[in-house]
């Protein structure tokens, strides 16, 4: 059974180790094989790549898209040992996509890397709000 993915005008998309840019209409592709697609929304660029997770799932998508995944195996398992030392909490999301990796599913490690990603927003969103309450307590304080 093909895979039926619709691009909107100049949407891209990577079909194997190619990226397919559409033209300035709306296209509907079938695509039957086994080579890795990535939609546009689902790719991370290096630039995008702005945070420990985030640069995580880039090394998964570089794992995804590659011939020969161990290619990049170490550059992500540095990457994971450095988020788990800044943030121990995120060890049970790690731990779910290493698994997908070991066992040779890229996709669905590229899926439960997104869930990290939005764990460690979470976990920003808090340091931020806990750091701005600190610093309201301490103007408080001054202005008493």
């Amino acid at each position: 059974m093909a895979l039926k993915v619709e691009l909107k005008p100049g949407e891209r998309i990577i079909i194997g180790e190619s990226v397919v840019t559409n033209d300035d209409q709306r296209t509907r592709l079938f695509i039957q094989g086994t080579a890795p697609i990535l939609r546009e929304r689902d790719i991370m660029t290096p630039e995008r790549a702005d945070s420990p997770a985030k640069r995580i799932y880039l090394a998964i998508q570089l794992m995804y898209t590659s011939r020969d995944p161990r290619l990049h195996h170490e550059t992500y398992f540095i990457l994971m040992r450095e988020l788990v030392q800044a943030a121990p909490s995120a060890w049970p999301h790690v731990v779910a996509v290493s698994n997908h990796i070991l066992a040779g599913e890229m996709y669905k490690a590229l899926k439960c890397a997104k869930t990290l990603i939005a764990y460690e927003k979470e976990l920003l969103d808090h340091a931020t709000r806990g750091a701005n309450l600190r610093r309201g307590r301490q103007a408080d304080r001054k202005s008493a």
